[in-house]
C-alpha cells in the first residue's frame, strides 16, 4: 500500500505517534488510508450539505476496512461571484484545487480518494487531480439543488438574474422581484439548471468516474446519503483490484462524455473543462473533437435555461444512464469503459431505461439532429469559439449586425441597463480572456439583462471571457486568441459588421485585410487589471481558452 510509505518500520514510528495523536488506534493504522477530499464550506449553496455527505462516505469506508481521513478544499460560487471582481478569481481556482490536492494526497501518502465536489470549478479541478494522481478513486458530488416555484412556474437563479433588465425595462416591479428572490432558490445543492456544476457532475458520471446517480440525485433526497456511503465501499474494490482514474479516464471514455454533453445541451463551460481534464489524463481531444461528435449527436434533453424542465426532472427521468441507454440505441456509447462501480457502462446502463420521454425525448424524435454546442471558427475566431446552440432562438442562428464595442463587462451592462442597446446590434466584449481579464469572466449579468429586456431573440453577445451554464441568447464566448494575445477582437471597432452562421460553425469580422492591418499598427493592450497575487502569476501562465485555459507546461 502506498500508506506503508507513512507507517511502516522502526523508522516511522514517530509517524505513528503522530497518527495516534488524532486518535487512531494501531488496527487503524494498519488499515488502507482513504482520502475523503471535501469542498464543504459554509458560504455555497452547493456545498452546505457536503458535511454530511463527508460522514456518510466515510461510514462505508470504514464498512468497507478503510480508514478514512477527510481534508477540505477552496471553492468559488460563481452566482456570488458574478459581476464584481470576485469572478475574476473563478477559473482560477480550478488550478489551485488541483494543486492543493496533488499535495494533501502526495505529501500523507493516502492509498486512495474520495471527491466530494460541487460546484463549477472545484469539479473539474478534482478531477484534474484525480488524473494527475492516479490512485483509484472515486466522486460523489452534493447533488442538485430543486428548482423553485412561483404558482405553477417552475423557477431558479436564472429567472433571478434576468430579472435585472426586465425590472430595467419597467416589465417586472420590484415587490415581483423580492418575491421571485425568496421563491428561486429552495434547498441546498448546485443550481437547479442545466448550469455548469450540473453539468460537470453529469459529465463525471458519463466520464466513469461518479457512480450511477451522481450528476442528477437531489441534494435534499436521502437517497444521496446512500449514494455516499456506497462510493466510499466502492473505492475500497477500486483498491483492491487496483483500477485508476487512467484506466477509467480513456479516449472513449471522453468521447462518451462529450456525447453526453451533446446529447443533454451541457453548460459551454464544460468544453474549456473537458480539455483541461483530458490534458491531465493525456487523452488528445481539440476543439474540433466537440464539432465532430456533435455531427452525429441527437439533442435529447432541454433543460433550464434552454427549456422548462430542471434537474429533477432529468433525475424522475432516469438520469444519465437512461440518457446512455436512449443512446445505445443508435450505438453511439462505448459500452466496454470502465467505471467506478468495477463494471462497464454497458452494465450499468442495461437497466435504466427512459421513464418519461417528455424530458428525454427518443432518439427518433430529437429537438435536433445535432448536439447542444457547437464550436464556430473564422476570421474573428481562428482557434474557436463557443456557443451553447441549444439555448438559441432559431431566429438568431444566423445573424449580421453592427459591432458595439466594450472593453470589460462592466462598460456593456451600463449601456444594456441605459437602453443604449439596439435589435440587430452585436455586443463585443474583450480583454475579459484568462489572461486579459485575467480570469476570463462569466457573462451572466449582461446575457441575462438582454434577455431580461426581451432582446435575447434580436441582439447577439461575443467575448473572450465566456458565459454562465445559466446563460441563454446567441452568446458566443471562448473567442480564441483573446484580445490580449493580439487575436483579431481587439481590432473590432464600432460599427463593424459581424456575420454569426451557428449552422455553418462560422464567425467573422466584415473588415478588409489592409484596414485591419492599419488598425493593427496603432494597437494597444490596455493595463494588466491585477498587479499583484494569485491572478497576476495566473494571468502569466496561463494558454488560450481553445486549450482549455490550461496553464503553459
Amino acid at each position: 500500500m502506498k500508506s506503508d510509505s507513512v507507517k511502516l518500520g522502526v523508522e516511522k514510528a514517530a509517524h505513528r505517534a503522530l497518527f495516534k495523536s488524532i486518535g487512531l488506534i494501531d488496527e487503524e493504522v494498519k488499515r488502507p488510508f482513504i482520502g475523503i477530499v471535501n469542498s464543504f464550506n459554509d458560504i455555497i449553496p452547493g456545498h452546505i450539505n457536503l458535511d454530511k455527505i463527508g460522514e456518510a462516505v466515510k461510514a462505508g469506508v470504514r464498512m468497507a476496512g478503510g480508514t478514512p481521513l477527510e481534508f477540505q478544499t477552496i471553492g468559488v460560487c460563481d452566482g456570488i461571484a458574478m459581476n464584481h471582481i470576485g469572478m475574476k478569481y473563478s477559473l482560477g481556482s480550478r488550478e489551485l484545487i488541483a494543486d492543493s490536492i496533488e499535495i494533501m494526497a502526495t505529501a500523507h501518502a493516502f492509498d486512495a480518494l474520495v471527491f466530494i465536489p460541487n460546484c463549477d470549478k472545484v469539479v473539474p479541478g478534482m478531477l484534474m487531480a484525480a488524473a494527475r494522481l492516479n490512485i483509484p478513486a472515486v466522486f460523489v458530488s452534493g447533488g442538485p439543488m430543486l428548482a423553485g416555484r412561483m404558482g405553477s412556474r417552475m423557477v431558479s437563479v436564472t429567472q433571478v438574474f434576468e430579472a435585472t433588465g426586465a425590472v430595467a425595462a419597467g416589465n417586472m416591479s420590484s415587490d415581483q422581484l423580492a418575491e421571485l428572490e425568496e421563491n428561486a432558490c429552495p434547498t441546498c445543492g448546485s443550481c437547479a439548471g442545466m448550469f455548469t456544476a450540473n453539468s460537470m457532475n453529469c459529465l463525471t458520471e458519463a466520464l466513469g468516474m461518479g457512480l450511477p446517480g451522481n450528476g442528477t440525485i437531489p441534494a435534499v433526497y436521502s437517497e444521496r446519503i446512500r449514494l455516499a456511503k456506497m462510493a466510499g465501499v466502492k473505492v475500497m474494490e477500486l483498491l483492491e483490484k487496483n483500477i485508476r482514474p487512467l484506466d477509467i479516464m480513456t479516449p472513449k471514455a471522453f468521447n462518451n462524455a462529450i456525447r453526453l454533453d451533446m446529447a443533454i445541451g451541457c453548460s459551454s463551460n464544460s468544453v474549456l473543462h473537458l480539455l483541461a481534464i483530458a490534458s491531465e489524463a493525456g487523452v488528445k481531444i481539440d476543439l474540433n473533437t466537440f464539432n465532430e461528435v456533435s455531427a452525429t449527436t441527437p439533442h435529447l434533453v432541454k433543460l433550464s435555461p434552454a427549456g422548462s424542465h430542471h434537474m429533477e426532472d432529468l433525475y424522475y427521468a432516469g438520469g444519465i444512464q437512461a440518457m446512455f441507454n436512449e443512446l445505445n440505441k443508435i450505438s453511439l456509447i462505448n459500452n466496454d469503459c470502465m467505471t467506478v462501480t468495477a463494471m462497464t457502462v454497458g452494465e450499468n446502463t442495461a437497466r435504466t431505461p427512459v421513464r418519461d420521454h417528455s424530458v428525454i425525448r427518443p432518439v427518433s424524435d430529437p429537438y435536433s439532429q445535432n448536439g447542444g454546442l457547437a464550436i464556430l471558427f473564422g476570421n474573428l475566431a481562428p482557434e474557436g469559439a463557443v456557443v451553447k446552440r441549444s439555448a438559441v432562438a432559431p431566429e438568431m442562428m444566423q445573424h449580421e449586425g453592427p459591432a458595439r464595442v466594450f472593453d470589460s463587462e462592466e462598460e456593456a451592462v451600463k449601456a444594456i441597463l441605459s437602453k443604449k442597446i439596439n435589435a440587430g446590434d452585436v455586443i463585443v466584449i474583450r480583454y475579459e480572456g484568462p489572461a486579459g481579464g485575467p480570469g476570463m469572466r462569466e457573462m451572466l449579468t449582461p446575457t441575462s439583462a438582454i434577455a431580461g429586456m426581451g432582446l435575447d431573440k434580436e441582439v447577439a453577445l461575443i467575448t473572450d471571457g465566456r458565459f454562465s451554464g445559466a446563460t441563454r441568447g446567441a452568446s458566443i464566448g471562448h473567442v480564441s486568441p483573446e484580445a490580449s494575445a493580439g487575436g483579431l477582437i481587439a481590432l473590432v471597432e464600432e460599427g463593424d459588421i459581424i456575420s454569426i452562421d451557428i449552422p455553418g460553425l462560422r464567425l467573422r469580422l466584415l473588415v478588409d485585410e489592409e484596414e485591419l492591418s492599419t488598425r493593427r499598427g496603432r494597437l494597444r493592450n490596455p493595463l494588466p487589471n491585477i498587479k499583484t497575487g494569485y491572478m497576476k502569476r495566473y494571468a502569466e501562465m496561463v494558454q488560450s481558452a481553445s486549450t482549455g485555459a490550461v496553464f503553459r507546461k
